[in-house]
C-alpha cells in the first residue's frame, strides 16, 4: 500500500512568478470562522509550485482567474543561521481553469 499526502485548493489567483523551469503561484482560499455571534472569512495563501509542461500552463493564469489544484504535499528542512527549518511544499499535479479574471 502507498502513503500519500495530498492536497486540493479552489480559489483565486493572487500572482504568478516564472522562471525558466518552475512557476510558483500564490492561491487564495477562504474558511469562514464565528467571532463571537458574527461570522468572518479568512483568507489563507497557498504558495504552489508547478513543473514541466504544468509549469507552461500555469504561466498564462492571471489575477482573479478561479483555479482548481491538485497535487502532492513535500516537507523538506534546510539549515538557516545554524538552525534548522521547516517547510512544507505543494506540488501540482493537476490544474483547472475554473473562470477567467475574477468573473463568477
Amino acid at each position: 500500500m502507498q502513503n500519500i499526502a495530498e492536497f486540493r485548493i479552489i480559489g483565486r489567483v493572487g500572482s504568478v512568478d516564472t522562471t525558466d523551469k518552475v512557476t510558483h503561484v500564490s492561491v487564495a482560499a477562504n474558511y469562514n470562522r464565528k467571532d463571537g455571534d458574527e461570522w468572518k472569512t479568512d483568507t489563507h495563501w497557498n504558495r504552489v509550485t508547478f513543473f514541466r509542461q504544468l509549469a507552461e500552463r500555469a504561466a498564462d493564469l492571471g489575477k482573479g482567474d478561479l483555479v482548481h489544484i491538485t497535487g502532492r504535499v513535500r516537507q523538506n528542512s534546510y539549515e538557516s543561521n545554524g538552525e534548522t527549518r521547516f517547510a512544507v511544499d505543494l506540488i501540482a499535479e493537476g490544474l483547472g481553469i475554473l473562470t477567467r479574471g475574477g468573473a463568477d
